[in-house]
Parts: C-alpha cells; sequence; structure tokens
C-alpha cells in the first residue's frame, strides 16, 4: 500500500502541474499577457510547482529534510541526471552569453543557498530576499528580451500552448491543478516519510533522492524531448532556469511561510555537492562550450556513486 500511494501522489503531482501550466498560461495569453511573458514567468514558475508544493508540504508535516532535501537534491539531479543524459544522445552547445548571464545567476542561487544552510535556519528574511532577487532577475530577463528579441523570445513564446481556448475552462484546469498537485504532493510526502522510517535512513535521504528525483521528471521529460530534437538551448535552458527556481522561489516561498532548520547531513555535505557541480557544469561550458558525450557520461557516474553513497552512509 505504501508503495501504491508514493506512485499515485507522484502521478498527481505531475498531472496537477501540467494542468496548472496549461490552464493558467492560456488564461493569461486569452486575456491578453504577452506569451514571453508567460513563457518566462508562469510556465518557467509553473513547471517547478510538483517541487513548491512538495517542499511546503513537508515543511508542515515537520519534514525539514525532505522540504531542502527536494530542492538540493533536484539541482544535483538536474545537473547530473538530466544534464547527463541529455548530453549521452546529443552533445549540448553552451551559449557564452547564455551561460555567463543565466549561469552566472545559477551559480548564485547555489552559493547563497550554501550560505543560508551554514546557518543552520532558513527564515522569513531568507526567503523574503531569495524571492526578491528571483522577482529582479525575471524583470531584468524580460526586459533584456524583450529590447532584443530573438531566439530566446521565441522559445519562450513557443512554450506557451494556448490550449484550451476558452477561459472559463482554462481557469477550471487551473485550479483543478492545484488541488489535485496538493493531494499528490500530501501522498507523496507522507509515504516517503513512512518509507525511510521502513528503509532506516533520514527522511533528509529521501528527500535528497525520491522526493527530488520524482519532482524533476517534468524537467527529465521535457529534456529528453528537446536532446533527441538537438535543440541544445532548451536543453540548457531547462536545467539552469529549473535550478535558479528552485532555490530562490522553491526554497525562498517555503521559508517564506514555513521557516526551516537545516539538517546537519545537508549542511555537511549535500549543499556542497549541488555547489560543485554547478561550478563544474558552468566550467565546461564556458570552456569548451559544449557538454559532449563523455561529460555526459561522467556526470551520470557522479550521480550514481553520490545516489549510492547517501544511502550506504
Amino acid at each position: 500500500m505504501l508503495y501504491v500511494e508514493l506512485v499515485a501522489g507522484l502521478v498527481l503531482l505531475l498531472a496537477g502541474g501540467e494542468l496548472l501550466v496549461r490552464g493558467a498560461s492560456a488564461t493569461a495569453v486569452r486575456m491578453g499577457v504577452s506569451p514571453l511573458i508567460v513563457g518566462i514567468t508562469l510556465v518557467g514558475f509553473g513547471t517547478s510547482t510538483p517541487e513548491l508544493v512538495a517542499s511546503l508540504e513537508a515543511a508542515f508535516l515537520g519534514a525539514p529534510g525532505i522540504a531542502i532535501g527536494n530542492v538540493v537534491g533536484s539541482n544535483t539531479a538536474n545537473i547530473l541526471l538530466i544534464l547527463g543524459l541529455c548530453a549521452l544522445i546529443a552533445p549540448i552547445a553552451c551559449d557564452r552569453a547564455t551561460m555567463r548571464r543565466d549561469g552566472g545567476m545559477m551559480l548564485l542561487a547555489a552559493a547563497a543557498c550554501v550560505v543560508a544552510a551554514l546557518t543552520g535556519h532558513i527564515g522569513r528574511v531568507q526567503g523574503t530576499l531569495f524571492v526578491l532577487v528571483l522577482t529582479g532577475y525575471i524583470a531584468w530577463c524580460l526586459r533584456q528580451e524583450l529590447r532584443g528579441g530573438g531566439d530566446r523570445a521565441e522559445a519562450a513564446e513557443a512554450e506557451v500552448q494556448p490550449w484550451p481556448r476558452h477561459t472559463g475552462l482554462a481557469l477550471l484546469m487551473a485550479v483543478a491543478g492545484i488541488g489535485i498537485t496538493i493531494l499528490g504532493a500530501h501522498w507523496l510526502v507522507d509515504g516517503s516519510i513512512v518509507l525511510a522510517g521502513r528503509l532506516g535512513v533520514s527522511d533528509t535521504v529521501i528527500g535528497l533522492t525520491v522526493v527530488a528525483i520524482g519532482t524533476s521528471l517534468p524537467e527529465l521529460a521535457a529534456g529528453l524531448m528537446a536532446a533527441l530534437k538537438r535543440q541544445s538551448g532548451i536543453v540548457l535552458g531547462n536545467v539552469v532556469g529549473s535550478n535558479i527556481y528552485n532555490v530562490l522561489g522553491i526554497l525562498g516561498v517555503t521559508a517564506l511561510v514555513h521557516p526551516l532548520d537545516v539538517p546537519a547531513l545537508i549542511v555537511d555535505r549535500d549543499v556542497w555537492v549541488m555547489l560543485a557541480v554547478t561550478v563544474a557544469m558552468l566550467a565546461l561550458g564556458l570552456r569548451f562550450r559544449r557538454i559532449g558525450r563523455l561529460a555526459g557520461a561522467l556526470f551520470l557516474c557522479a550521480y550514481a556513486t553520490y545516489t549510492a553513497l547517501l544511502y550506504v552512509t
């Protein structure tokens, strides 16, 4: 029954997130909001809804290890697992300007997460700062894209799927998506806590692995589809954007709503792993302007080793 609850929770979480993104995006487009703005804001944040709701649910259930582990684990998995798999399918070209601007913000977010974790407590002050930085970053991106147009603007508009056409139905989809996502998060987190007890590991380890990978499945699916189509920009933007949203948006909003005590395990090891893989990804992208199959294979081996060590230790 436990595994049924976990799988059902994961399915509902993903389905609810998809309904929310489609419903909210279609509503915004029908109301005259620019597809570019919808793509960068609603779609970007909407695809992170599973992580947000799961972290909030874990925080309210008194499981900060799952709440914070979900964010840190998702960022590590995005680079080592998702980017690694995509690079094996097709080498990923790294635009230097994108790496400097968005990659730089990703590194800043990772460093801010480390600094916040070292205090042992992420409260409303840090949460507010994270959300304000994210808001400023989004405003900056919108200003640059509206000025310059170009490929990123077209990609953002292509992400928006203005369906359904009827505004009322779109609103209903968005509301239903929120409800389904909340229910799915409750089942997933509740089941994860029970699973941690049965396996004899901490809820932090479950948050860093089971919950983190589960809530990252939308990014994994989008990345693999883009890699098969040889769309390097979407693969890279998918990972970089998700990592920025996870720290500044997901962790920021969660801490703002419910302050979190950071588990010692995450402070001592996992935030440093996240920071290290972020630096490695940026160094490869800026130095070689691509992440090839060899790097992808090394990323996957590193993730398998890291995950194994979590359970062994």
